[in-house]
């Protein structure tokens, strides 16, 4: 007879261990958790994220050595805190149980690893995340190295190891120049070591990437802005503010703007009508 559901979720999350040792595969039960992950990978293609987190569950209580639907299950955790991160459904806790429980299963699945190395930087946990990170940046076989470099040059930055971001994040630019976030990271680390006409030029290519949502990357205009300022150019200062400022009025990044732009007495853009 299967576990229960609710012992394989507590054998999932780290609860009693009772009952969690290895036992034989059940056929059926991997099908039906298949499908239920087929089920769960739709949804979160078709971005219905409360669909694919149910299904994703689902999946698990069937077949809980399922570590593609793990791996999935911490993808979703992590959307929903890109959404809102202040949102109850934004649980950074379990989307790292969901990581670390996929790479129980499957040690080699690098997404996995990479993704965990996200959400411990979001949970404030730098070093943890640098020890995640640092072997898939030197994995030769990992198929998105700029994502592995950014991600460690971004870990390094929350570490307050600044050259060691600034290496890591030029790697990471070097080995996908249209990859604006890291580009964003890079001229963040090099303002903070108060290189302010590299770090300006890292935001410009950041914001100057015409590829998906670059041009509307408002930490950029943000951070150009306030180098710009510190360089003493009031006229491109206001412009990178008022462009970060209009493109989200009520973000965290749009109100930073906003009230750098009423400090310089300039009448920021107001927020649209609900």
């Amino acid at each position: 007879m299967r576990p229960a559901p609710m012992l394989l979720l507590g054998c999932l999350f780290g609860g009693p261990t009772l009952g969690c040792f290895p036992r034989e595969a059940d056929p059926e039960a991997q099908k039906r958790g298949q499908a239920e992950y087929e089920l769960a990978l739709d949804a979160f293609k078709r971005s219905s994220m409360r669909e694919a987190l149910a299904h994703t569950k689902t999946a698990l209580q069937f077949d809980d050595q399922n570590a593609d639907a793990a791996y999935l299950g911490a993808l979703v955790m992590l959307v929903f805190c890109a959404d809102d991160a202040a949102s109850p459904d934004c649980r950074y806790s379990e989307a790292e149980q969901y990581a670390r429980r996929a790479l129980e299963l499957d040690p080699q699945m690098r997404d996995a690893r990479n993704t965990l190395g996200v959400v411990l930087i979001h949970e404030g946990q730098a070093k943890a995340a640098v020890e995640v990170l640092e072997p898939l940046a030197q994995d030769m076989l990992y198929r998105s190295p700029e994502k592995a470099w950014g991600n460690l040059g971004w870990a390094y930055l929350e570490a307050g190891r600044l050259p060691e971001a600034v290496t890591a994040l030029q790697r990471s630019v070097a080995a996908q120049p249209l990859f604006c976030v890291g580009h964003f990271r890079l001229g963040r680390a090099l303002e903070k070591q108060k290189e302010l006409i590299a770090a300006r030029q890292a935001y410009g290519r950041a914001v100057s990437i015409e590829e998906g949502s670059c041009q509307r990357l408002q930490e950029a205009y943000l951070g150009r802005g306030r180098v710009a300022l510190a360089l003493g150019e009031g006229v491109p200062a206001r412009s990178d503010l008022t462009r970060c400022q209009e493109l989200a009025p009520t973000s965290a990044a749009g109100r930073e703007c906003g009230a750098v732009l009423r400090s310089l007495g300039v009448a920021p853009t107001a927020p649209p009508a609900p």
